[in-house]
């Protein structure tokens, strides 16, 4: 079975993508803010589901995001189709808001219950529906459960309330790996975290040693080697890492020039400086965020300062300049942000 998940951006939204990991090792992740972004990985999901094999069993999971009737019925319809073509897909959706109330009514699908958080809603339904799944989560794993539940519909009163509320500090400052450009290490990392509180849910005080052992926690993910560093040199180099090893796919062309296009990344100078000296077939670097406003860097192969000028009528210094594209449209798709910026180089002369 192929397996489709897209969570919320919170604790209560990786909890419940932790939870189905247990069962689905190779599902296919995304995480999603609302507005647009659901919008977005929800149509991403379909258009991936439309190239799968028909034979193949396919489940789409929506936790802990509420749907507007509208796209509830766009959901539901498209669905529909897909499955009239040949396929086989199954429809969830498990969530505790109550602004969902009128899709919960109409669609069979939408399961809401405003009593639970998402995660422990999760947590029951794959007890319920997978006899194995209690098998493969780790020890203690229902206390974590209990703890997101506690600090996501806030009661104050249960006894892991205030070690829910250290993972939930936790996951929001896990920001160390940019989840645009590398969502699946930035989930890995968020599920690193998470299982790594295991070792403290149980113990007395257990919510203070969490707090206080996050930070090696950090740096026992983001170490690459035996050489131990400062926080912010080992997200650093695990940044650079990262960049070299997706190269390809972030590399753009301007005339006989190749340059590294991110999305979202912020703060590029030391990553991105880091980058052109390790890769010295790289003439320069371009960082947009979702606002379109634009670094770029170089290491003297190529005046920024003109390039940001002809572009966007930006500007700065050789190696260091900015811009604003005022006709940029936010989106969470790379490809779009690749397209975009390829062609204005493009025309670019």
């Amino acid at each position: 079975m192929k397996f489709y998940h897209i969570s919320h951006t919170d604790l209560d939204g990786y909890g419940c993508q932790l939870t189905t990991q247990k069962i689905f090792p190779n599902a296919i992740y995304y995480n999603a803010n609302y507005g647009i972004e659901v919008k977005m990985f929800l149509k991403d999901a379909l258009q991936k589901i439309e190239l799968e094999d028909k034979n193949e069993d396919i489940f789409l999971l929506i936790t802990d995001l509420n749907l507007t009737p509208d796209e509830s019925k766009g959901l539901d319809r498209d669905i529909k189709n897909l499955n009239d073509d040949g396929f086989n897909v199954k429809l969830q959706l498990l969530d505790h808001h109550g602004t969902g109330q009128k899709s919960a009514d109409k669609y069979d699908w939408y399961f809401l219950d405003t009593n639970r958080s998402a995660t422990q809603i999760t947590y029951d339904y794959f007890s319920k529906n997978y006899p194995e799944f209690l098998d493969n989560c780790p020890e203690n794993y229902e206390f974590l459960i209990q703890a997101i539940n506690a600090v996501d519909i806030w009661l104050e009163n249960d006894n892991l309330f205030e070690f829910g509320k250290v993972c939930m500090s936790m996951i929001s400052k896990a920001y160390e790996i940019n989840n645009s450009l590398f969502n699946q290490q930035s989930r890995n990392y968020k599920f690193f975290l998470l299982t790594q509180a295991l070792e403290f849910i149980t113990k007395e005080n257990g919510n203070i040693l969490l707090d206080e052992n996050i930070y090696y926690m950090k740096k026992a993910f983001l170490q690459l080697d035996t050489q131990n560093n400062t926080l912010d040199n080992l997200s650093s180099n695990y940044l650079v890492k990262s960049l070299d090893t997706k190269k390809e796919e972030l590399t753009v062309h301007y005339l006989d020039k190749k340059g590294l296009l991110t999305y979202n990344l912020g703060s590029i100078s030391i990553p991105a400086n880091a980058f052109l000296r390790a890769n010295p077939d790289y003439d320069f670097f371009i960082d947009i965020n979702r606002r379109g406003r634009t670094g770029f860097r170089a290491n003297n192969k190529l005046d920024v300062s003109i390039l940001a000028q002809k572009l966007a009528g930006g500007g700065g210094h050789p190696n260091a300049s900015g811009a604003a594209f005022k006709d940029f449209k936010e989106t969470v798709i790379y490809e779009n942000v690749k397209n975009f910026m390829q062609t204005k180089l493009d025309n670019c002369k």
